[in-house]
């Protein structure tokens, strides 16, 4: 560990997962980014996906949506299950080609507490994959005893080996992360919440400070541009023990499903958007440039008139200087072939910077009626009420949603028929579906409308080709705390009143 902007020591994570690419899409993409993609023409690219069938049959669709899916129980040393979480579930579901949607999870070794987070790029790829790789160990490191740092600090010095501070939970599609450097700083503070934020902020000035550097070398020249001129929103949920923090940047967003007393399932919304439809964040940005920008400053919705999300990491070109912008950019033009320095510029900028990567950060203690936790880019809350969300996950762990009696109420026998039809493509559906991230996937492009999955529907949304599926759907990454569980006994011992 060093710091990330040293003369003498600098640690950069250059790879084929880190490598930028062109957003083919980015002037129809209308959640997030209406300017155009910063082109990579030096950079060797994934080929386009394939155009898939017109139709697909029931086994294709679901190797499409499982193909990504991730499941692990976690247990402690003694075979009992450990913490809160008994078992979390994820997956992820591409519309753009590349993806620009990640997910992370992982375990701080230190204190056993858990990590859980989806990220949203936008305009590549290449900042959301950086995010969901280095901002766990920015969060750990944050977190540790001063004087586990202070012997962190020791082997580093001495050149021994550093223990690690993260255990990671990975599909092997997702890209493998390394141990990141980073400053480990003189201040202390172990509030979840400022370590939180500091991590966030942290990041993202490295991330533009790396921007700067001259590294020589072709890939270690570009590849961090790339990465800062690209953007990313992230929701980050950290749970230890009883105690859950979220801290989120855009418009993803965290809820927890309730079971109330009486079976039935609410959704609890743990995040507040940071987009022009939240009337206290578009007041705050307002809030920060002189009264003559207050009709330019968000236009359309849009921040400046072209960015969706008010706050994200990356998106230099909302944050710094014109000048610092025009003396990096000429310094790397391959980085911006064809594309003139003046349209790299927002219109109306004039008092930068526009945007932050401050998250908004959520503390709720958790209850025996908290059954689990979603987190999930906007892709998904597009598609479905999170109402509807919770209703779905709940019901599939329960099974309730294909056992539910129906004795006492009224039907005619072709109301019937159609709820047996009904009730035996749920519990179809159901045991196709061990992932509750897979089977909410399923629900949300394939959904009748009545609470169950037209196969024929989700056939159609799965087989779009590449061109037309960004049409209806954005990337989606989803996070069901993944089915966190919760533990009686843990409430218990951590609830002793």
């Amino acid at each position: 560990y060093s710091s990330a902007f040293s003369k003498q020591r600098y640690y950069l994570h250059v790879g084929p997962s880190l490598i930028s690419a062109p957003c083919r899409d980015s002037n129809t993409r209308r959640c997030h980014y209406s300017a155009p993609s910063v082109a990579a023409d030096t950079i060797n690219h994934p080929e386009p996906l394939p155009q898939r069938r017109s139709h697909i049959s029931p086994s294709q669709a679901n190797h499409i949506l499982k193909s990504n899916e991730y499941s692990f129980k976690a247990y402690g040393q003694d075979g009992r299950n450990a913490g809160s979480v008994l078992r979390f579930d994820s997956n992820v579901l591409a519309s753009n080609w590349p993806m620009e949607d990640r997910r992370s999870t992982a375990m701080c070794l230190q204190s056993k507490a858990m990590l859980f987070g989806v990220f949203d790029g936008h305009a590549g790829y290449t900042c959301a994959q950086a995010v969901s790789e280095r901002l766990f160990y920015y969060i750990a490191v944050s977190l540790l005893r001063l004087k586990v740092l202070e012997d962190i600090e020791e082997a580093v010095e001495n050149e021994r080996p550093v223990m690690p501070v993260l255990q990671w939970h990975k599909h092997p599609n997702d890209h493998a992360s390394t141990d990141e450097l980073i400053e480990l700083g003189e201040d202390r503070n172990r509030d979840t919440q400022t370590a939180l934020v500091d991590a966030f902020k942290r990041l993202d000035s490295d991330i533009a400070l790396e921007a700067q550097a001259d590294f020589g070398e072709l890939v270690s020249r570009y590849m961090p541009l790339r990465t800062a001129l690209s953007g990313c929103t992230a929701c980050v949920a950290h749970l230890d023990g009883p105690d859950l923090h979220v801290a989120n940047l855009g418009d993803s967003r965290a809820v927890i499903g309730v079971q109330e007393e009486d079976g039935t399932w609410s959704a609890l919304t743990v995040t507040n958007d940071h987009n022009a439809e939240n009337p206290e964040e578009v007041q705050r940005v307002l809030s920060k440039h002189p009264a003559t920008e207050e009709k330019t400053v968000v236009k359309h919705g849009r921040l400046l008139g072209l960015l969706m999300p008010f706050r994200a990491f990356g998106d230099v070109r909302f944050k710094w200087s014109g000048e610092l912008l025009k003396r990096v950019c000429e310094t790397r033009p391959g980085v911006l072939p064809g594309i003139e320095f003046s349209k790299m510029l927002p219109p109306n900028y004039h008092t930068p910077p526009y945007l932050t990567a401050e998250p908004e950060v959520t503390h709720h203690r958790l209850r025996p009626q908290d059954k689990f936790l979603i987190l999930a880019t906007d892709g998904l809350w597009e598609l479905m009420h999170r109402q509807s969300v919770v209703q779905v996950v709940g019901e599939h762990l329960s099974g309730a949603h294909w056992q539910k009696p129906v004795s006492g109420l009224s039907f005619t026998l072709g109301q019937m028929l159609r709820l047996l039809v009904e009730r035996r493509v749920r519990a179809l559906s159901a045991l196709e579906d061990e992932n509750a991230a897979t089977h909410l996937l399923r629900h949300a492009l394939g959904s009748d409308g009545f609470g169950a999955v037209d196969p024929r529907r989700l056939a159609k949304m799965l087989s779009l080709p590449p061109e037309l599926t960004r049409m209806y759907r954005d990337d989606i990454a989803v996070v069901v705390n993944f089915e966190i569980n919760f533990n009686q006994e843990f409430f218990t011992k951590s609830n002793p009143d």
